[in-house]
This record gives structure tokens, C-alpha cells and sequence, in this order.
């Protein structure tokens, strides 16, 4: 086919879908809702890859945690040996200290929290904020995890961690609601009862996707928190890989001090769990997995219904068009030309379904990233050219079949069609 019989018939294809709007606009729906399916759903998981990836590189891409349970399981629906595990112990990052040379920097953490069953409260002379997760460190608990990031005031020093010092660092959001505009910085809070001294601030950090974040805790020394606290039993362990070492070596190491610490026989399984921060990335894969299933499948039905809707249009068309048909068939068309009329015309039809699509989920990405600024949703060329792709491609598979039923109608046969 020439440039010009191309352009010939696909002037003839867009004439016949203005010629029947309304039948062409519901034909189009399917192929248009299909195709923002895809695109939104590929724009919005794009933005929170991107904003996960941010979380775990603050979380720090060289740190290490210590557990008795894997992450994000429920203690009580684990096997009896697993829950009946011993407790870590505080004094466990001392000894991994000392006995692993890959590990650069290591902390106990313990944290009071509601979600441990355990309240907390901070007041601020007529102010009070509840549902403070405190939580009990080593100083060098923001070198081990980026994410807390002194903004205002300063970290406690190992001096005042080792006297147990009364000293406190409040999350942005709790420090705004007990002080508003004003510097806490020097002033006295009241934790649970127990006054401390306000000395630092962290930067804010909303959490990630409604969880808690940076703007919830309230850090304190490791040892006020368990001078205060001798109730809480939950420890885990943080630690950092040293840059001349490798991340196995660092894991290894720690791997080996517990299982001593911990009289693990030889030939037994840990009772403790390493997860490195891309815990966050295979937890999240796992949820994104089954979203992307379902949107597959209502996208593949809209896809479906769309291609339906226009081989039925185009098998009308082909019946309208009879005599069309025998009149260019009778003037020397040929098969091959007939065909490529109507399949350009379906497809025609289903790319402008699929950019009207395109559109749709360019808005819907702008939507939330105006909205939800912290998810950086937006549509990729790829995902563009995808979405198009996918709508010629619908509207050659269902095109077909009427394009080749024009086509091989007996000329004689439709010159006579009333």
C-alpha cells in the first residue's frame, strides 16, 4: 500500500467515526477505561517504588537488624520454637562490639509503644501528646539510621548515655504540638511522670504510607530507657558494615558472636533473625505483586469488552457498507485494500480509545502527586507507548475477523445488497 492509499483510507476510517459518534464514544469506553487502569496503576506504583526507595536508602543501605522474629510476622502465629525464643540482650551489642572488627557501629534499641501494649505520654505545661513511641538507644543510634536527622539542638553524648542521663529528642510533630512556634530546645518535659530535658529536635518525617515515622518518637540513652523501663524484655540490634568490609563479612560476623553468646549448637538452626534494610523492598514487592495481579485482570476485562464492542461495530459496518463494498470492489479494489480499510478503521478507533486513555491516566498521576506530594507519581514513555501499543493491538486482533469478512464478500452479491 502506497503513502497515499494509506492516507486515503485512513481518512475514510476517521469520516466514518465522526459520521457515528455516539456508537463510536461507547465503543471506545472499554478500550479507555482498560488503558487508564494500566497507565494510573503503573504511574502510582512507579511513584511509590520510587518513594520506597528513598525510605530504605534514610533506613541506611550498609545497616543491619537484629530480631528474635523474622520482620512483619505475627509472634503468635508462629511455630511453638519460634515463639518461645530467648530474648535478646542489651549487653549483646557490647560483645558483638568487641568481637566483630567488620562492624563499624552497633546499638540495643528498646521501644514502649502502644503496639507493645505499653502507653506513653509527654506534657508540656498545659499541653500533653499521647501515643509516643519511645524508644532507648546508644549515641549512635542517627549515624546507624539515617532517617533521624537532628534538625534542632543536638544528640546525646555517650557520657550522658553511660550516667543515664534525663535527656530527650522529640519527633517534629510532637514537638510542634507541645510548643508550637517556640524553640523547645532547653526546656523540660515531662515523660510518663519523670522530667527530662528537651536538647534536640528531628527533622520531620511523616512515616511511610500512614505508618509511624521520625514525628512519633521520643529518643532518650539506652540506659534511662532501662532504668525507667526494667518491664521491657524486647531488644534488637542495629549495626552498620565497616566501608573496608564487606556486607557478608559484617553479617557473618554477628551471625557467629550470637550464635556464642547464645549457645547455639553447632549443628541448630539460629534462634534469631538478620534482615538488612531491604526488608522494606520485599515487603513492599509482595503487596505491589498482588495489586499488579488485580489490576491486570480488571484492565485485561476492560480490554476485552472494548475489543468486543468493536468487532461488533465493525461487523455493522462491514453490514452497512455492503454495497460500498461491491461498488470498490467492482472499480478494481482488491482483497488486501478492503482489509486494510477496515482494520485501519478499528484500530483508528481503539488508539484513540488508547490515547484517550493515556490522557487519563497522565491526570490521574497528577492528581495524586498534587495530592499526595510524598508519592511522586508519574507516567513513564514506557508505560505511554505501552498503553497506545496495547490498543492497536486490541484493534487488530478484534479488527480482523470483520477486515477479512469485507474483504472476501463476492462483489456480484453486494452491488445487489439493498
Amino acid at each position: 500500500m502506497t503513502a497515499a492509499e494509506f492516507r486515503e483510507n485512513l481518512l475514510v476510517s476517521l469520516d466514518t467515526l465522526r459520521a457515528h459518534k455516539v456508537r463510536s464514544g461507547l465503543t471506545l469506553l472499554g478500550i479507555v477505561i482498560g488503558v487508564t487502569s494500566v497507565i494510573s496503576v503503573a504511574a502510582i506504583i512507579g511513584g511509590l517504588n520510587r518513594f520506597i526507595a528513598g525510605k530504605v536508602e534514610k533506613l541506611g543501605s550498609r545497616s543491619y537488624f537484629v530480631s528474635r522474629f523474622p520482620f512483619g510476622t505475627d509472634p503468635t502465629r508462629m511455630p511453638e520454637k519460634i515463639r518461645l525464643r530467648r530474648y535478646l540482650q542489651y549487653s549483646d551489642a557490647d560483645r558483638i562490639r568487641a568481637t566483630s572488627p567488620a562492624v563499624d557501629k552497633v546499638s540495643a534499641l528498646g521501644t514502649r509503644a502502644s503496639f507493645f501494649g505499653a502507653s506513653n505520654d509527654i506534657r508540656y505545661g498545659g499541653q500533653r501528646v499521647e501515643r509516643v513511641i519511645l524508644r532507648g538507644a546508644n549515641a549512635d543510634y542517627c549515624d546507624i539510621i539515617p532517617m533521624f536527622v537532628v534538625e534542632q539542638g543536638r544528640m546525646f553524648t555517650p557520657a550522658e548515655d553511660e550516667r543515664a542521663a534525663p535527656v530527650i529528642l522529640l519527633g517534629s510533630s510532637i514537638a510542634d504540638s507541645l510548643f508550637g512556634a517556640a524553640n523547645p530546645v532547653g526546656k523540660s518535659v515531662l515523660l510518663n511522670g519523670s522530667p527530662y530535658e528537651v536538647i534536640g529536635v528531628f527533622a520531620k518525617d511523616e512515616g511511610l504510607l500512614g505508618g509511624p515515622g521520625v514525628d512519633q518518637f521520643a529518643l532518650i540513652p539506652l540506659t534511662t530507657f532501662r532504668k525507667h523501663n526494667p518491664d521491657i524484655k524486647e531488644v534488637v540490634l542495629i549495626f552498620t558494615a565497616r566501608r573496608d568490609a564487606t556486607m557478608e563479612e559484617a553479617m557473618d560476623q554477628v551471625e557467629e558472636a550470637l550464635r556464642r553468646i547464645r549457645h547455639v549448637p553447632h549443628n541448630a538452626g539460629n534462634d534469631f533473625e538478620i534482615f538488612s534494610s531491604d526488608f522494606l523492598t520485599n515487603l513492599w514487592n509482595q503487596l505491589t505483586g498482588a495489586i499488579v495481579i488485580l489490576t491486570s485482570v480488571i484492565s485485561s476485562i476492560g480490554l476485552l469488552v472494548g475489543g468486543i464492542g468493536v468487532m461488533n461495530i465493525m461487523l455493522i459496518s462491514v453490514t452497512e457498507r455492503t454495497r460500498e463494498i461491491g461498488v470498490r470492489k467492482a472499480i478494481g479494489a482488491r482483497e488486501s485494500d478492503i482489509r486494510v480499510q477496515f482494520l485501519l478503521e478499528a484500530v483508528t478507533l481503539t488508539m484513540t480509545g488508547g490515547i484517550l486513555g493515556v490522557a487519563a491516566g497522565y491526570l490521574i498521576a497528577w492528581g495524586i502527586r498534587s495530592t499526595i506530594p510524598s508519592i511522586p507519581a508519574a507516567v513513564s514513555p514506557f508505560w505511554t507507548a505501552m498503553g497506545v501499543a496495547l490498543s492497536a493491538a486490541v484493534g487488530l486482533f478484534f479488527g480482523y475477523w470483520p477486515a477479512d469478512r469485507a474483504a472476501r464478500l463476492d462483489p456480484i452479491v453486494s452491488l445487489r445488497y439493498e
